[in-house]
């Protein structure tokens, strides 16, 4: 038995992985994730990618958020805008003098998936909307949670529904097939500023009291295909 959860509203790509992202009408998914997302990261010479948070595998580059990328038709490396939007002519130059650092460059992706978890996030706009009601006065819309899909889900849906799929696949559009596993654990990257949206510690406290830092659904590709806006989320 299928049934329709939802239907997809917004697509988004990360082209450089942790800077914000680029909206798109359409686009290829592949075993790896959508084509292109995250594929590449600025790093430093010990390794660790820039974000906003510090672990043994990231290094907190503050402002990287302000910044976005996005991938050029017949180039193999992405584009980088400023915090105006201009693109910048070198992006490894620009984010030595942008972050104050030497030793960082854009680097593409090899052996070990920049991804934090798994290749593709969806959320629902049940969720969203939840997270406006918790923190009220805050600015917040789905950019503060970087997912790839946004899905609009009917007005009587709960909040959190995503939690109801894990274990299931979902075909989306007419070839696209994912499977979903379970949720990221979010962390300060929710109360960054970026762009228009302002610092609030408030997002991800709300979280941690409701639902565990919980948020969103996470899933790996079954069957890679190509999603679209419009296009319908049909749990299998």
């Amino acid at each position: 038995m299928t049934s329709v959860v939802g239907v997809i509203e917004r697509i988004w790509r990360y082209p450089i992985k942790s800077t914000g992202g680029e909206s798109l009408p359409s686009v290829d998914v592949d075993t790896r994730g959508l084509v292109g997302d995250r594929l590449f990261a600025v790093r430093d010479a010990e390794g660790r990618l820039g974000s906003g948070k510090n672990t043994r595998r990231f290094r907190r580059m503050p402002g990287l958020l302000h910044l976005r990328s996005r991938c050029v038709d017949g180039s193999d490396r992405p584009e980088l805008l400023d915090p105006h939007g201009v693109a910048v002519p070198d992006p490894t130059a620009y984010l030595r003098g942008y972050l104050g650092r030497d030793d960082v460059d854009v680097a593409r992706e090899d052996a070990v998936p920049h991804f934090d978890q798994l290749p593709l996030s969806v959320l629902t706009t049940a969720t969203l909307d939840w997270v406006r009601s918790a923190v009220p006065g805050v600015p917040v819309d789905e950019r503060r949670f970087r997912p790839n899909l946004l899905v609009r889900t009917p007005p009587d849906t709960p909040p959190f529904v995503e939690d109801e799929w894990f274990g299931s696949k979902a075909r989306i559009g007419d070839d696209l097939c994912v499977a979903f596993v379970r949720s990221s654990e979010r962390c300060v990257m929710t109360n960054e500023a970026q762009q228009d949206l302002p610092h609030a510690s408030q997002v991800l406290r709300a979280l941690a009291d409701a639902h565990d830092t919980r948020l969103d659904a996470l899933a790996t590709i079954a069957e890679p295909g190509r999603v679209s806006v419009g296009d319908l989320l049909v749990l299998l």
